[in-house]
């Protein structure tokens, strides 16, 4: 178990997948409602916003429960993948199963339900040799590396770096919520307006938060999207940390975090993006690289939901988040018959993979997966 990964393109020999065992619901609170406000429009409600110390005592966050057979559903295609990598001869990790009577998380001041490490690609980043796990931003989050904890220990032993950043006390006053009150980059923002955050005695100010997702990995050069100070803060860590060993460019609200539904390489010289005007955004150097825009989603690829029972927090671009397995082949949803159609007839050997229920649970294929060895180097491919 030889830790090393530098890109998410060239061929990849081992891998984890995450679990979806027991994701059962939701926990709703101030931090899931901010981390996904792009796409709650619909689901506005008194208490969406819950302060560490509500005015009735009451601190616990609502559970939003999800039905059985979206789980189970879910469930079955996450095994799925798994199997189908394995049957592509790369070696798969599994996460540790979240139990169904799993007892809460609590930091100071709040308590969450924990979440199963389903995207297990947001709380964690590899760096070549070195696993860094990122300061998460939603509550019910906080512990879900420790699921992972067994196969990063085993990297370890076998050599790699392992690093944790600053973890943040995600009181009231941690966020920055300025992205979230902006009419021109956000949809409304969270489902009660944030005028008041409640002073709480663990308060530092913004604090760092920062997931995985949000860093296009280059060899060399990272690209990082920042949408506000918390994960500005981050990022200036990040950039402390590695020193002259990476190249750190940071774009700014490409999206409201995760960079992977927006671009993705999918080898040197080849950008898979949503539009074009992504373009723009990028270093001079990389605006040169071909752009492959995905296809407009076809309505119809989606399950159909009912608005006030289930709770949808992607947009419909979510199957533009691949997996790539070498530089040729790529992992792609067969509900995306139009992706799927575009990457063919670039040239690349499409996988088709079923992943029915992607927008109830926040991920696609690059979500659910961490790559952990891949065989290409520290290049620089930007020079």
């Amino acid at each position: 178990m030889l830790l090393h990964s530098h890109d998410d393109f060239t061929t990849l020999r081992e891998i984890i997948v995450g679990s979806a065992e027991n994701y059962l619901s939701h926990d709703r609170d101030v931090t899931f409602e901010l981390f996904h406000h792009d796409n709650l429009a619909g689901f506005r409600s008194d208490w969406a916003y819950p302060r560490l110390v509500a005015a009735d005592g009451d601190r616990a966050a609502r559970s939003w429960n999800i039905k059985r057979r979206y789980t189970e559903e879910l469930h079955a295609d996450v095994e799925d993948l798994a199997a189908t990598l394995a049957a592509l001869g790369i070696t798969v990790h599994r996460p540790l199963a979240l139990p169904p009577d799993a007892a809460p998380i609590a930091g100071l001041g709040w308590q969450a339900a924990p979440t199963p490490a389903l995207n297990i690609r947001d709380n964690t980043l590899v760096l070549g040799d070195e696993i860094i796990e990122t300061p998460p931003a939603i509550r019910s989050r906080y512990l879900e590396t420790r699921l992972l904890a067994p196969i990063f220990q085993r990297y370890y032993e076998a050599g790699a770096r392992w690093t944790t950043m600053p973890r943040p006390l995600l009181t009231d006053l941690s966020f920055d919520l300025s992205y979230a009150r902006d009419e021109a980059t956000t949809l409304g923002g969270p489902t009660e307006p944030i005028a008041d955050p409640q002073p709480s005695p663990y308060d530092v100010g913004f604090e760092m938060m920062l997931d995985g997702a949000q860093v296009l990995r280059l060899g060399r050069d990272l690209v990082v999207n920042i949408a506000h100070d918390n994960h500005r803060l981050a990022v200036d860590w990040l950039e402390r940390h590695l020193g002259e060993r990476y190249r750190i460019h940071r774009v700014h609200r490409m999206a409201d975090n995760h960079i992977d539904s927006m671009l993705l390489a999918l080898r040197p010289g080849v950008f898979l993006a949503r539009h074009d005007g992504i373009r723009d955004m990028l270093p001079k150097a990389l605006q040169s690289w071909k752009f492959i825009v995905a296809p407009e989603p076809d309505p119809g690829a989606f399950p159909a939901y009912d608005e006030s029972e289930d709770l949808v927090l992607t947009s419909p671009y979510i199957d533009l988040n691949v997996l790539s397995v070498s530089p040729d082949t790529v992992l792609v949803n067969q509900d995306c018959t139009g992706l799927l159609k575009t990457l063919d007839a670039e040239g690349f050997t499409t996988v088709p993979v079923r992943h029915r229920h992607r927008r109830l649970f926040g991920g696609g294929f690059h979500c659910f997966t961490l790559d952990t060895r891949r065989d290409g180097a520290c290049e620089d491919y930007l020079s």
